[in-house]
């Protein structure tokens, strides 16, 4: 479903992202880990198509997000960290926007009421986004990705700003989209929940990729048996001058 060839993004003397290869498959949920400044959003963005890489190449469904944009986006969804929303759209203008840009009006109505209801936000179905708090923005972030009919999401810290009840559902909503065959890369800081949450994780230091698999084959890995995900991660990131792969 989502596949990245030798990635490279190159900021001047800055590489941001050096040779990352990955795969998601069909009904999985991977954590994409690493210290701040590993590169993990800039991928996010690359493999959206709203950063151009330097060079390799993202497929998403089999079409290369440069070469074959609209394709390739038609099965994406991505929720940023920072939610960039329409201020002077209401939350129901703001949905049905993005299912129109989908081509999926015709599902739209009994999807947004689900989603609406689902992520406490039909008391401000009609309210401005720009009188919705951070938590209520972050939310209709979420419903927008869920609208329409993708089947790779991306989600670059999705649980900042969430009350844990938003969380909660969040994790659920995650168990219903990789149920239903789709897949997720999620990027996080919150190892607990990557954890519980995650088939497998790769984990990025300065743009390289310097392990990948799940958590046994991690602990395996680094030397850390029965250790958490906390500790194995911290050992690999101190140690990234190698590079794992057992994928």
């Amino acid at each position: 479903m989502l596949q990245t060839f030798q990635l490279v993004k190159q900021y001047k003397k800055h590489r941001a992202l050096d040779g990352l290869d990955l795969t998601l498959n069909p009904g999985e949920i991977v954590g994409l880990l690493g210290p701040n400044g590993a590169g993990k959003t800039t991928a996010l963005r690359c493999i959206a198509g709203i950063l151009r890489p330097t060079s390799g190449q993202v497929l998403i469904n089999g079409f290369d997000v440069v070469a074959d944009q609209a394709k390739a986006k038609a099965g994406l969804a991505f929720v940023p960290e920072v939610p960039s929303l329409y201020e002077l759209l209401t939350v129901d203008e703001h949905l049905r926007f993005v299912a129109m840009c989908f081509k999926t009006l015709d599902t739209y109505e009994a999807k947004r009421d689900e989603l609406l209801t689902r992520y406490a936000l039909m008391e401000k179905k009609d309210a401005l986004v720009a009188t919705l708090s951070k938590g209520m923005r972050q939310k209709l972030s979420v419903a927008c990705a869920m609208i329409h009919n993708a089947n790779v999401f991306l989600f670059d810290e999705p649980m900042i700003g969430i009350d844990p009840a938003g969380v909660a559902e969040l994790k659920q909503e995650m168990l219903r989209v990789k149920e239903s065959g789709a897949s997720i890369l999620v990027s996080t800081h919150l190892l607990d929940t990557a954890e519980k949450l995650c088939d497998r994780v790769i984990i990025l230091a300065r743009g390289r990729k310097v392990a990948e698999g799940t958590l046994e084959q991690l602990r395996l890995l680094s030397g850390s048996e029965g250790r958490s995900l906390e500790d194995v991660f911290l050992k690999l990131t101190s140690e990234s001058n190698a590079s794992f792969d057992l994928s």
